[in-house]
């Protein structure tokens, strides 16, 4: 028999797949540099370090050659129209200040400072002095006129120049910065106060109206403050002193209720006692007792001379059931006797304190029973 032709069995095993990236790999190593190509990070900080060092030596190089090798402008002359093409080779003229020559000469009152003329502190703080001064004379005449009616509204302005020349308020200055200084306070004064011409001719000066209320003296304000507002404080006083009289009455009126009644205790307590001592079998004292000396005995002197306080007591007496009242002769003389009426009772007062008594002599002894029982116990275990 023919033999059938057999197919060859397929192997199990599949020959790898190449990775086309890996295929690469080899030229990619060639590409990248090395890691040694790149600095480290301290090699980096050092790098920028020394850059900014460079560029701050240079800048400072070059700023110092253009400084020091560049000459200063001169000052454009005032009287001469420059041009636009002369602002190139000249600084213009600054404010306050006059050129001649290049050279820059500042005005009374202003100092050179660098290019510009500033305002030269001394000068400002003698303007403002003078302005101050002028302000003080003119508002505090002002002032007194309106609160006494001395002195005068309009104050001449030669009168306070003068005196500002004798007090020599101004002899620290030439003839010209004094005349600068002058012009400077003239203009501000101007400005702050009112200023008139009479008919002399002569120029004074007024404080407003507003800045002379504040130079008006502490009396004054107080003065015309009451003036204004007269009806208002009227009335206030008014019921202050109605109010001070009707609390002084109310109080007088409780110290003398008060007064009354601490009478009234001590009428009953005094009758008491003389009761419950009369009852006493060694007691020579009668029950009753004088009105007119028990007052006596009670009130003290500056009382006396008010009878209505003892008035008043009479009255609480005559309501109390506890006590009679009636007449009895006494040494020819008709009194008044009180006698107390209720046998062995005693007043609310002096129960508590018999009460008080009782209770600490209660306890006194019964600490004592107990010191005599301890004492008693400690023998007889001493003894056995």
């Amino acid at each position: 028999m023919d033999s059938i032709p057999r197919k060859r069995p397929k192997s199990e095993s599949k020959p790898p797949k190449r990775n086309p990236k890996s295929s690469h790999s080899p030229i990619k190593s060639l590409l990248e540099p090395p890691q040694s190509f790149f600095p480290s990070k301290e090699e980096f900080i050092k790098l920028l370090t020394i850059l900014l060092i460079a560029c701050a030596v240079a800048f400072t190089c070059s700023f110092l050659a253009n400084y020091l090798g560049s000459d200063p402008k001169s000052f454009c002359d005032s009287d001469s129209d420059s041009i636009d093409s002369d602002l190139d080779s000249c600084e213009p003229c600054p404010v306050n200040g006059e050129c001649h020559q290049g050279k820059l000469q500042c005005n009374h009152g202003y100092r050179k400072q660098g290019t510009l003329c500033i305002e030269d502190g001394a000068i400002y703080e003698s303007t403002k002095k003078l302005v101050r001064h002028f302000e003080r004379k003119v508002c505090e005449a002002y002032a007194l006129n309106e609160c006494y009616g001395t002195d005068t509204i309009w104050v001449p302005e030669n009168g306070v120049w003068n005196e500002l020349r004798s007090n020599g308020f101004m002899d620290n200055f030439d003839e010209s910065a004094y005349d600068f200084v002058k012009a400077k306070a003239v203009e501000a004064v101007a400005a702050l106060l009112e200023k008139r011409t009479n008919a002399n001719g002569i120029d004074e000066l007024k404080c407003p109206e507003l800045l002379m209320e504040s130079y008006k003296p502490l009396t004054c304000r107080v003065q015309q403050w009451l003036l204004q507002h007269i009806v208002i404080v009227s009335f206030s006083c008014a019921m202050l002193v109605t109010c001070a009289i009707l609390l002084r009455k109310i109080q007088r009126k409780r110290r003398f209720s008060s007064r009354v009644e601490e009478l009234y205790d001590q009428v009953c307590d005094f009758l008491e006692e003389n009761a419950v001592t009369s009852n006493s079998a060694d007691s020579n004292c009668e029950p009753w007792v004088i009105a007119s000396r028990l007052r006596d005995h009670l009130l003290l002197p500056r009382e006396r001379r008010d009878p209505l306080l003892w008035t008043k007591v009479e009255e609480l007496i005559q309501e109390d059931s506890r006590i009679d009242r009636y007449p009895k002769i006494i040494k020819g003389e008709q009194k008044v006797v009180w006698e107390w009426q209720v046998e062995g009772s005693l007043s609310l007062s002096k129960l508590k304190k018999r009460r008080e008594t009782q209770k600490r002599v209660r306890q006194i002894s019964d600490s004592n029973k107990i010191l005599q029982d301890n004492y008693n116990r400690r023998i007889a275990e001493t003894s056995s």
